[in-house]
């Protein structure tokens, strides 16, 4: 049973410490906690649990508030609990109103609070945060706005197009070993042997013979090729041929076994591991007979079946293994706006994108900063009746270059070259979420917990512009101070007498 809470933040004067002491309200943490929507949080909360039956839970905040400390700090579960138990910020962050000595969960819980929320629910905290300090700024891409100009007002509605979007894709790669076909039939051999034994074990006539698996040989068979260094493709595909051999018959016993109903034996992971090693089985003899490396849905990892190769071209990676997402930056802030287990281009996504923006802060962005694959004849064509100026060059051949043009083109060429540099802080979001915030290596094992944590990368980069800004605002403010501080003093004053409305 879950019971609501009232969204309060306690006061940084009363919480109690064991030492007296009082907090810091310019702390991160303090930061932090004031721009989260914790109502918001406590709602999207509330619609996974029963509020009429069952026992208590650990409360919203406590829950979203651990996976921002464990993404922040980045740590295991095991140490978030721990940090949270002998930080007070960290407490003050979850809203305790005293300081405890013991573990607020166990951290096994961790996953189940990635469970509850959502790869939505944490892109709509992530979106509701950026559309209000976007607006507290003036509008979208835009300093001069005035105070009725903010984005989503009825004003902003009526005026031209305004503001910068910035998108590009990346993937983000599991945590899964390099598959090839050899140790993936290898794999799913082995969950299938289990099963045989699980279910001879629990048969009902104790007399019947165990089917022979072959087990031994089949080893030997995958450690006298993964042990060679050099490989030609003849023994790897006779070593495949083995392996699909193997498999096969392990998974007639399994089907002969379970026409007495054996399989209500089998627990829910191994009956799952069942379906996906019949789906190898299925894609490698196809591959086999065909002799090609490629099919629709090709599954690389029997614990994680919902991963698929990402081809993406790079130096030294073309292809990983992971989730395709599609990423939108509006004046530093970073929006997820797809995220796809399948491969797909990018450019399908502009049109969807440019409609998001316009639904965020009522007018469409004045220039779209992208890669040259952005710029389909549909894309642009959708951006020319919007007004849009998209970036990179003109399609079609390149033109034949004239004395009288050559002033045009050095003017497009610097234009071209400003908005790559705009362009590139696109790629400093995505370094950051991958070399910060875990998105460089998913280590998650559920598809939802996965999706997840990826989201909770995107909304890390959005914290941690906040806090950058919030820094810069106090050395501003330091600054200023400074300044009065010598004028006073020049002019005769004490440099301690002036107010703070004069600053």
């Amino acid at each position: 049973m879950y019971r609501r809470r009232e969204a309060t933040h306690p006061d940084l004067g009363l919480i109690s410490l064991p030492f007296n002491g009082t907090l810091d309200s310019g702390n991160r943490w303090m930061i932090l906690a004031n721009e989260i929507p914790w109502a918001v949080v406590e709602d999207e909360y509330a619609k996974t649990m029963d509020a009429t039956m069952g026992a208590g839970t650990i409360n919203a905040r406590i829950a979203f508030g651990a996976l921002i400390i464990k993404e922040k700090l980045h740590i295991t579960d095991e140490e978030t609990a721990q940090q949270i138990k002998e930080n007070p910020y960290l407490q003050c962050f979850l809203g305790y109103h005293s300081f405890i000595t013991e573990e607020p969960f166990n951290p096994s819980m961790m996953v189940h609070f990635r469970l509850r929320f959502p790869m939505e629910t944490v892109s709509k905290i992530n979106n509701l945060i950026v559309e209000r300090r976007l607006g507290k700024k003036g509008g979208a891409g835009s300093d001069s706005a005035g105070p009725d100009d903010s984005p989503g007002s009825e004003a902003a509605a009526d005026k031209d197009n305004k503001g910068q979007m910035i998108c590009d894709a990346t993937c983000a790669p599991q945590d899964i070993h390099f598959p090839t076909d050899v140790e993936l039939l290898n794999d799913a051999r082995e969950k299938a042997e289990q099963i045989i034994d699980v279910l001879h074990e629990n048969r009902e006539d104790r007399s019947a013979t165990k089917a022979r698996t072959y087990r031994k040989k089949a080893r030997k068979d995958y450690l006298n090729l993964v042990r060679k260094k050099r490989k030609t493709r003849r023994e790897i595909r006779r070593a495949i041929r083995k392996q699909i051999q193997y498999l096969r018959r392990d998974l007639s016993h399994i089907q002969e076994m379970a026409k007495d109903g054996a399989l209500r034996k089998l627990g829910k992971r191994q009956y799952r591991n069942l379906l996906v090693a019949s789906e190898i089985l299925r894609q490698q003899m196809e591959m086999y007979k065909n002799r090609t490396d490629r099919i629709d849905g090709r599954i690389v990892s029997l614990s994680q079946p919902h991963v698929r190769p990402i081809v993406r071209g790079k130096a030294g990676k073309p292809v990983e293994f992971g989730a395709k997402i599609s990423l939108s930056v509006v004046d530093g802030m970073c929006f997820l706006d797809r995220l796809s287990w399948d491969a797909y281009n990018e450019s399908q996504d502009l049109i969807a994108q440019l409609e998001a923006y316009r639904r965020r802060f009522g007018v469409y962005p004045e220039s779209v900063h992208a890669d040259k694959i952005y710029r389909t004849r549909g894309n642009l064509s959708f951006c020319s009746e919007q007004g849009i100026r998209l970036s990179g060059p003109k399609l079609g051949r390149p033109f034949k270059i004239r004395d009288e043009m050559i002033k045009m083109i050095r003017e497009q060429r610097r234009v071209e070259h400003a908005d790559e540099c705009k362009r590139v802080e696109v790629e400093g979001k995505i370094g950051e979420c991958k070399r910060r915030y875990n998105l460089g290596q998913i280590y998650e094992k559920l598809k939802p917990t996965s999706e997840t944590a990826i989201a909770l990368g995107i909304l890390m980069t959005t914290l941690e512009r906040i806090l950058r800004d919030s820094f810069i605002l106090l050395w501003r403010l330091v600054l200023r101070i400074l300044h009065l501080g010598r004028v006073w003093i020049g002019l005769g004053h004490n440099p301690m007498a002036f107010t703070l409305g004069e600053i």
